[in-house]
């Protein structure tokens, strides 16, 4: 399958370029800079220089692809639209170019829901975490009703606290819930879970939250 990558040069999007190469698929990658990408990643992938918030200038970059993957971020915690503005400009011209299937990182610490022990759901979230990244998941929540209102097949992935690893492992999902004691996950088993998802329909419309 050809897959878009967008957030190519970030922990996960890195992750996602590897492995997605490594399984076969065609990856074509939207990155401001191209230099900022390793040099054994450039030539066995199709990279774009362009501005992820204008619909006209990604518009190639997905066209043709199977899926669409977002994998961007905020670089502080100061007030962002990062996700907003990304998220409707690829929607944008996903659309235009009758592409349906999306998956967007966003973060479980977004919510706090049943799948949470007490302290994470009623002391660790609302006092610590969710006001120490108010802003980027004021963004976030925002880009994740975006796509909801969506025509598209679209699916939000939620890892906790994000680690950096190598190779996959073992990691537990839960589908619309929080996963039960999961404070951590590998950047690389969040790509290894987005892949996966792909040709899972039954993902489509769904909030999938994922810990090691």
């Amino acid at each position: 399958m050809k897959l878009a990558v967008f957030g190519a040069t970030g922990g996960i999007g890195l992750q996602l370029l590897r492995q997605a190469l490594d399984r076969g698929h065609e990856v074509a990658a939207a990155v401001r800079d191209a230099s900022r990408l390793p040099a054994e990643l450039r030539g066995r992938l199709d990279v774009v220089e362009a501005d992820v918030m204008d619909p006209d200038a990604i518009l190639p970059v997905v066209k043709g692809c199977g899926a669409v993957l977002s994998a961007l971020g905020a670089r502080d915690r100061g007030p962002s639209t990062v996700h907003t503005a990304s998220t409707s400009s690829i929607i944008q011209a996903m659309t235009r170019a009758r592409v349906r299937r999306m998956l967007l990182v966003s973060a479980s610490g977004l919510v706090a829901d049943a799948g949470d022990g007490f302290l994470i759901r009623y002391v660790l979230k609302p006092l610590f975490v969710q006001p120490l990244l108010r802003h980027s998941y004021t963004d976030l929540a925002r880009a994740e009703e975006m796509l909801r209102a969506s025509a598209l097949d679209w699916t939000i992935v939620r890892p906790s606290r994000l680690l950096d690893a190598e190779r996959p492992g073992r990691y537990r999902t839960a589908r619309d819930l929080n996963v039960r004691r999961g404070l951590s996950t590998t950047r690389a088993d969040v790509a290894h879970c987005m892949l996966g998802l792909i040709d899972d329909p039954s993902s489509i419309g769904h909030a999938v939250s994922l810990a090691s």
